[in-house]
């Protein structure tokens, strides 16, 4: 069972280093258009996160941070923050969801998504923290798009 919470101004040391430690990008975390939640262990430490950014029409969601504790991996943790951040973004009126994933295709394809163009997904979600710094840093070009219709 995973207990999400919203992400607040006082977890941004704590998500930053979390998510550094996953691999994951950094950019604008603390921005009120990036929507992430936390999970914290008995002890007050991260063990997982989750989020998502939409387009400027609302029609499309970007799916990021989604990461889990390695202790806590293989338990459907990640599938179960993952579906959490798809859902609250369809609940948002996103049409579909979008990610960048180099690593994890095999589990964004168990949960319905396709590879798909990135510079389609950076057309779509132009405004987004992750696509602008993949953008400015030539990071893009190297990535692997995925997308997937929500309800």
């Amino acid at each position: 069972m995973i207990a999400l919470s919203p992400a607040a101004p006082a977890d941004h040391e704590a998500l930053t280093a979390f998510l550094r430690g996953a691999d994951l990008t950094l950019s604008g975390l603390g921005s009120p258009s990036v929507h992430l939640w936390i999970e914290r262990d008995a002890d007050g430490a991260v063990a997982a996160t989750t989020g998502f950014e939409l387009s400027a029409d609302g029609r499309d969601a970007l799916i990021r941070s989604v990461a889990v504790r390695e202790d806590r991996r293989r338990a459907g943790a990640g599938s179960a923050l993952a579906r959490y951040a798809i859902e609250r973004a369809a609940a948002g009126g996103a049409r579909r969801a979008w990610l960048f994933s180099r690593r994890s295709g095999p589990f964004w394809r168990k949960l319905g998504f396709e590879v798909a163009d990135r510079h389609e997904l950076a057309r779509r979600l132009p405004d987004t923290y992750q696509v602008r710094l993949f953008g400015e840093t030539g990071q893009l070009d190297r990535e692997v798009a995925w997308r997937r219709p929500l309800p």
